[in-house]
């Protein structure tokens, strides 16, 4: 007990020493910067302090999904610098996520930010039409940035099915366990309420939704009961 106390406070410590910097950071980039700190001991609630306000969020918000698949990686996550994203707003952000580490090489959080970079985009995408290069590079995927954890996760689960082309009673065995799989691989899961929530989007019962993320966790036995809510 005692060693857990200590150690939750050298990561309170941590954060505390980042958010002044978070600041400074996006006080030197300017409007077009955004600066997230994240707890991640609290996934539902894990945003502790946010400098700029590109995506709209606040103290007590909710991890995006690149938060999540950060989280399901645990002490194997690593860095993601320089990646493109989009917002559901149509904002062409350039993000880095740096994860925070205590003492013992435990990740707990991260330090994110974000850069709106949509009218570089812009400009590139004009350059290259004058310049007759042709197609751009591949649009990048978009990110639900929001408050609510339930939006979230929602969003994770309406990207697939739309990937899919098919709702949840097209699917064969195989394709429900790899949507189970996919949702647990990017963090899904580890939000408290998150098994019923799929369910509920899914129309799939809160049994049926356990019984599957427990087969795909174990890829055997026979295929559970796929009855409705």
């Amino acid at each position: 007990m005692a060693a857990a106390r200590a150690r939750d406070a050298e990561r309170d410590a941590i954060l505390a020493a980042l958010a002044p910097v978070a600041d400074g950071i996006a006080a030197t980039f300017g409007p077009v910067c955004e600066v997230v700190l994240h707890d991640y001991r609290r996934p539902e609630g894990s945003v502790v302090a946010v400098a700029g306000s590109l995506t709209g969020r606040a103290v007590g918000g909710a991890m995006s999904e690149i938060g999540m698949r950060v989280l399901a990686r645990g002490d194997e996550a690593a860095d993601e610098l320089n990646y493109l994203t989009r917002t559901d707003r149509g904002t062409l952000v350039k993000s880095s996520t740096m994860v925070l580490r205590d003492s013992t090489g435990a990740v707990f959080g991260a330090l994110c930010v974000n850069v709106d970079v949509t009218a570089v985009g812009q400009v590139h995408t004009l350059l290259g039409a004058l310049a007759g290069l042709g197609a751009g590079p591949p649009e990048p995927p978009t990110t639900t940035f929001g408050n609510d954890i339930d939006s979230v996760v929602e969003a994770i689960v309406d990207a697939h099915q739309v990937r899919q082309h098919r709702g949840w009673a097209q699917l064969d065995r195989e394709e429900r366990l790899r949507l189970f799989r996919d949702l647990d691989a990017r963090g899904v899961f580890a939000v408290r309420r998150a098994v019923e929530q799929v369910a509920g989007r899914l129309g799939i019962s809160r049994a049926t939704a356990y019984s599957y993320l427990s087969r795909s966790r174990t890829a055997t036995g026979p295929a559970p009961d796929g009855g409705t809510a």
